[in-house]
């Protein structure tokens, strides 16, 4: 594979907490690389375009973590199980539409699939990009800032800061990112996603017309989870009793899973309370979904009802009664 292949699936798998949905939920599904995931309850489908134009797919049943492992039943825990499957599932989607996909139009290589090793190869640089850029970066700057005007310079300012930094740069990159053509093409898919979604909660049958009817932003979108992560990771932050520089990097990586369980808590909470709360934790999401989702083509809102239509007929096989979690 060649290294702009490894810098293209570098920069999709640096996207996957956007594309996926916030929680545990009766369907939900991810944009992938010219395609779309779905899943039930009890099942997934990935179904890729290919550059022939010819529909791909690969489904397989997948029980609830919560199901296999009884203690991802318990607050803040539920989060930390339920968010781990969705990004293990996430990245095996995405290799699987890369090998569909991008192998065969960008490398022409004898093989069509990923191989193991430039997964992990690129799993690990987007993980280091990302500490970088989202926690060392900020609170270096922060720090800078506190050096250079004193009122800036407590314990508490430089955390804020480091915090309003830190969420500033989340949406810079994500502009600078949809500028590419390859991550705009995986935000429509995004978007087609979301219509799709939103068509089978109406109850309306499942076509491309009907589904082209809908917004492409949706509440439980991964944008607006991600958001609230970064909120609530703000508070925390902010409150830690530590002055050293290599310290306070660490601890903010340390309590990664401690926000992470807490955020997902806080939109668990507010789904069963629509209005207000809800309102308040989605709205900013949804406005940063204008830049994370796209108006897709018909082709690829029949993509993504195709892999919906697989997903649930899986779970008729695997599954039982579709209830919201």
């Amino acid at each position: 594979m060649s290294f702009r292949t490894f810098l293209r699936l570098s920069a999709h798998i640096q996207m996957l907490p956007v594309l996926e949905s916030g929680e545990e939920t009766l369907i939900g599904g991810q944009a992938v690389i010219e395609g779309v995931m779905m899943r039930s309850p009890h099942a997934y489908s990935v179904a890729v375009r290919r550059p022939d134009g010819e529909i791909v797919v690969e489904e397989n049943p997948l029980p609830r973590v919560s199901e296999r492992y009884p203690i991802f039943r318990l607050p803040v825990l539920r989060g930390l199980g339920t968010l781990g499957q969705a990004m293990w599932l996430g990245l095996r989607a995405m290799r699987f539409s890369a090998s569909q996909a991008m192998v065969e139009e960008d490398a022409k290589a004898s093989s069509s699939s990923v191989s193991s090793g430039t997964m992990y190869a690129s799993i690990t640089f987007s993980l280091v990009s990302f500490l970088f850029l989202f926690k060392f970066v900020p609170l270096a700057l922060a720090t800078w800032v506190g050096h250079v005007y004193a009122p800036l310079h407590g314990r508490l300012a430089v955390n804020l800061v480091d915090g309003l930094i830190r969420i500033a740069l989340f949406l810079s990159y994500l502009y600078v990112l949809s500028r590419f053509k390859d991550i705009a093409r995986v935000f429509e898919y995004h978007g087609a996603e979301h219509k799709v979604v939103f068509n089978f909660e109406s109850g309306q049958p499942l076509t491309v017309e009907n589904a082209q009817r809908f917004e492409t932003w949706h509440p439980r979108c991964g944008t607006s989870f991600l958001l609230v992560v970064m909120v609530v990771a703000m508070i925390f932050y902010a409150f830690l009793p530590i002055d050293n520089f290599a310290l306070k990097l660490l601890a903010r990586i340390a309590m990664l899973p401690l926000v992470t369980g807490v955020s997902y808590e806080m939109i668990r909470f507010a789904a069963k309370r629509r209005g207000g709360l809800m309102a308040a934790l989605t709205t900013p999401g949804l406005w940063l979904q204008r830049i994370t989702t796209k108006p897709p083509a018909d082709a690829q809102a029949e993509v993504a009802i195709h892999a919906l239509q697989r997903a649930m007929a899986l779970e008729q096989v695997h599954g039982g009664e579709l209830v919201v979690a």
